[in-house]
């Protein structure tokens, strides 16, 4: 008998080389398994073979991307999630250029921190790495932006976040201030781009102009189906920043947007695993009502309540690393478990709607900020107007029209 462990690194090694040759590494996959037994279909397996992938792909590029930085001052917006493969150890992109003697000046840290760790909306101050002897600048505490004196030292910027492909997941805006500064300032921009893992469907209300904001930046669809390189393109190519940016894309090799693609680490504390971040767009509305989505549990973005539903199922919130404070912190909240729901291909606004038709206090379910998620106020009052959901999704039709017009002039990938 195999061992469980062994078949993961050949298969993972079986994916990453085939990556190269004309033919399907799947069909390489199903072969192996017949010859050998191996189970290829399991989840843990399916993680390791995704990132055999990726690997492989960063490892094909890697060459290009030190020529390109070779004796440059690099600026890198990174955190956690900037990993590659060295051997058999996944190793952070800022001490695999530190081991190849390339001149660092600086980090640019998203919110949640360099190390992914602080919750969110968490203020986060400048910092220095004594052991990699680099400064670490917040974008997001004091500034948003790098500031030209952040920037004076820096010839070119490597750009390297993980998206989940929801408009007001903040790593969207931390991008569009990297172009913005780096238009400004001269800098070129390297994009090391991503999967976007909801990248299989587009939905949602589009952004109106006047709430442009940091969860909102970009007047587009909630769920916009474009990966960071083809963003930032379209964020180019739209002239959405007040002068044009020298943007580089490393691009992916075999990737399309139907790929199903399950990262091998959070992007964020409150994104633990593929069913919080497939089900992020539809609840993350809940966040400007009385209505927990699971901060304080482990189970964040997976689960919703409140102490004032009825329903069999329950938790209760208590502060842990994700959330120091969570809504409802200590009560009982009664709600849905959604962890068997089938990966969506739409926004679920029925959950929106059932929870705001169960709440009793309706004056008090949506705060203030309702419409800086949603970016339309149109949202809050079709659902107080009693719309049902086909109603509530006729009215997004004209819109996601033209911007998937829009969005089809910048696809780098299929």
């Amino acid at each position: 008998m195999i061992s469980y462990y062994f078949q993961v690194v050949i298969l993972a090694l079986i994916q990453g080389i085939s990556e190269f040759i004309p033919v399907s590494s799947s069909a390489h996959l199903v072969l192996i398994s017949s010859l050998t037994q191996f189970d290829y279909k399991s989840i843990e397996i399916d993680i390791s073979l995704h990132l055999g992938s990726l690997i492989a792909i960063l490892t094909y590029f890697w060459r290009d991307l030190i020529n390109i930085l070779e004796n440059k001052k690099i600026g890198i917006v990174s955190n956690s999630s900037s990993i590659i493969r060295s051997g058999n150890k996944q190793v952070h992109l800022l001490d695999t250029l530190l081991k190849l003697k390339q001149k660092i000046k600086a980090v640019f840290a998203p919110e949640h921190g360099f190390l992914s760790n602080q919750e969110n909306g968490a203020l986060i101050e400048n910092d220095f790495d004594f052991k990699r002897n680099v400064d670490i600048y917040s974008l997001y505490g004091k500034n948003k932006k790098p500031s030209p004196n952040q920037l004076k030292d820096i010839d070119i910027m490597l750009f390297d976040l993980q998206d989940v492909g929801a408009r007001f997941y903040t790593y969207l805006s931390t991008l569009y201030f990297i172009i913005e500064a780096c238009a400004e300032n001269k800098i070129p921009l390297i994009i090391l781009d991503r999967p976007n893992p909801n990248g299989h469907y587009i939905d949602g209300p589009i952004l109106e102009k006047k709430f442009l904001s940091f969860v909102g930046i970009l007047e587009i669809p909630i769920v916009h189906a474009m990966t960071f390189g083809e963003i930032a393109k379209m964020i180019n190519g739209e002239n959405l920043v007040n002068s044009k940016c020298e943007i580089k894309v490393i691009k992916m090799k075999n990737y399309n947007h139907k790929l199903e693609y399950n990262l091998p680490l959070p992007p964020s504390p409150n994104l633990p695993n593929k069913t919080s971040i497939n089900l992020y767009p539809s609840l993350c509305l809940f966040e400007q009502t009385p209505v927990s989505i699971g901060r304080g549990t482990n189970l964040q973005f997976q689960i919703f309540g409140n102490p004032k539903f009825k329903s069999n199922f329950s938790f209760i919130p208590e502060p842990n690393l994700g959330s120091r404070n969570p809504k409802h912190r200590g009560d009982v909240c009664f709600g849905k478990d959604l962890r068997m729901t089938e990966r969506l291909s739409r926004i679920e606004i029925k959950w929106l709607i059932e929870a705001y038709n169960n709440y009793p206090e309706k004056d008090k379910f949506f705060s203030a900020g309702f419409s800086l998620l949603a970016g339309t106020e149109s949202l809050e009052q079709q659902i107080k107007n009693n719309w049902s959901e086909k109603e509530i999704r006729k009215s997004w039709k004209s819109g996601l029209k033209k911007f998937k017009k829009l969005r089809k002039r910048y696809l780098i990938y299929p």
